[in-house]
């Protein structure tokens, strides 16, 4: 399931191969994966025109376009099984599901199960709209902003961590990451959870767990999931292994700090270099 780093891929992918080209043709195999456009609509605003550098925020992927001062804008969404990807091979795969052309090679947009798909939106106004209910991008809150939106929440930890309106780009795999290498039980409710104390120690541990390192676009959440042993890292799977950690006898870092560090410090500046 791609998740903030696999997005963040996906950008660099796009910022890097086909941002500022000229946008030749638009292919719609599948438009089932189209959300309030149809096909028609998004060749009409997209061919002849170049894909601005693109920026992302929790798991949506905003793609602003040139030829209008309303600052339109493509977002995508990648769901469960989605991915961009650059070729320049006239071969389709199966779940290729909308093709942008250009000079040279093609952006595919492709996703399995289409949950969710790709938007447009008219102006940055309607962007804004659109990602009205998500909370801050993970990797721009400071420590002690994510410990005032955790302040308070009465829901078990994971869950709240993972709730898009409170942080935005978080899902199951990175969480667990994320709560393994604090030490930190998911299970009690927030409102048990220590979130201050411990900012050193837990800086330093994010620093040995921070090590995603994405060579292929949107792998991340695959580096993880299938990290050799020798890389020391561990990933657990399920709600029911995170028990595991509250029975260590290791320090329950700082969820907070830890969060904090894991995501801003190196995991982000890793991916796809």
């Amino acid at each position: 399931m791609p998740e903030l780093p696999d997005v963040e891929g996906f950008r660099r992918v796009l910022a890097d191969h086909a941002a500022g080209r000229p946008i030749r043709r638009v292919e719609v195999l599948d438009a089932g994966v189209l959300r309030g456009v149809t096909a028609t609509g998004l060749r009409h605003a997209l061919v002849g025109h170049r894909f601005r550098r693109p920026w992302r925020h929790g798991k949506y992927l905003v793609v602003p376009l040139t030829g209008s001062r309303r600052e339109p804008a493509v977002l995508l969404h990648f769901g469960m099984t989605g991915s961009l990807d650059w070729t320049d091979d006239g071969q389709r795969l199966r779940d290729d599901r909308v093709v942008f052309g250009f000079a040279g090679g093609e952006l595919r947009y492709r996703d399995l199960r289409k949950l969710q798909g790709l938007r447009l939106a008219p102006d940055r106004e309607a962007v804004d709209q659109l990602l009205d209910g998500l909370g801050p991008d993970a990797t721009e809150l400071s420590a002690d902003a994510l410990g005032e939106r955790l302040a308070g929440r009465r829901g078990q930890l994971k869950p709240t961590l993972m709730d898009q309106s409170t942080v935005a780009g978080l899902g199951n795999l990175l969480t667990d990451e994320i709560l393994w290498r604090a030490r930190i039980d998911p299970a009690p409710p927030v409102l048990r959870t220590r979130i201050r104390g411990c900012p050193s120690a837990a800086w330093a541990h994010a620093d040995r767990a921070a090590s995603v390192d994405s060579r292929r676009p949107g792998s991340a959440s695959q580096e993880l999931a299938h990290r050799s042993p020798r890389r020391s890292v561990r990933v657990l799977p399920s709600l029911r292994d995170h028990s595991l950690a509250c029975a260590c006898r290791w320090p329950r870092y700082d969820v907070v700090h830890t969060l904090s560090a894991l995501l801003r410090w190196k995991a982000l500046a890793r991916i796809g270099r």
